[in-house]
């Protein structure tokens, strides 16, 4: 079970950083975190076949997180997808994609969807999938999914989704082997988090690895900046700055 990054910028890409959003691959197949931009070309340039999706879960209604939506669905109808993809959201996440996809009016060339709201504080029950998914409200300036996925031996890997620091992702990240925090601001601003806040939400949470997404060298500081204000606010562990179509995978149980 891996998370692979399919865009780690913020909502003003760069020229190598898209839009944040990321696909989790398990064996029982993938599922979709956000559609930002391009994202069949993007699942087909981490090596993925996109016939393999059974879920997308939009963590929240904000442009350069839905608005590969339409493109997506379109695509996925031309090239012969078959299936009906479940697509989790909280409500208002998921009234503002429906509208957008009415506005788009792709009639039938767009895969069959299933729209399956989720409550911050839920567990998502996908069936036949060998890991737990439990979710949290972030702090954002709309409402905001961040996700856990925990494998059988109580490793884990967590996604922030935009938000500041907030005790709810702190206690969802909490000894998680890899965390993939949102790093936008150089620094504290409503509804995102600056690096040295990720270093510090990392160290609070005792996790292992820290991976830095939704940043920008120009809009946010250096890279090498950034993972200094992560040791300055006090995490030990191993950091980095998210590159697109890195895959992170939980590492075994220690025994």
């Amino acid at each position: 079970m891996r998370m692979i990054l399919l865009g780690v910028g913020t909502g003003v890409p760069d020229a190598d950083r898209d839009y944040t959003h990321m696909v989790w691959e398990a064996v029982d197949g993938l599922v979709l975190i956000d559609a930002g931009g391009s994202t069949y070309q993007r699942l087909l340039r981490a090596g993925l076949d996109p016939h393999d999706l059974r879920a997308i879960i939009l963590t929240h209604s904000h442009a350069d997180h839905v608005n590969g939506l339409p493109g997506l669905l379109f695509s996925l109808k031309l090239a012969g997808y078959a299936q009906q993809l479940a697509i989790y959201g909280n409500e208002p996440t998921l009234a503002a994609a429906r509208r957008i996809l009415e506005a788009f009016d792709l009639e039938e060339y767009q895969a069959a969807t299933n729209w399956i709201p989720v409550n911050a504080g839920d567990a998502l029950d996908l069936p036949g999938a060998a890991y737990r998914l439990r979710t949290a409200p972030t702090a954002h300036s709309r409402p905001c999914l961040a996700l856990r996925f925990e494998g059988s031996e109580g490793r884990a890997l967590v996604y922030s989704a935009d938000t500041e620091p907030c005790d709810a992702v702190r206690d969802l990240a909490r000894n998680a082997a890899i965390l993939i925090h949102e790093a936008t601001t150089p620094g504290p601003f409503p509804g995102h988090t600056s690096p040295r806040q990720a270093g510090e939400i990392a160290a609070a949470a005792g996790v292992n690895r820290l991976v830095l997404v939704h940043y920008s060298p120009r809009w946010t500081m250096s890279a090498d900046q950034a993972i200094a204000e992560t040791r300055a606010g006090g995490f030990t562990g191993d950091v980095e700055i998210g590159r697109e179509f890195a895959s992170y995978a939980l590492p075994p149980a220690q025994r």
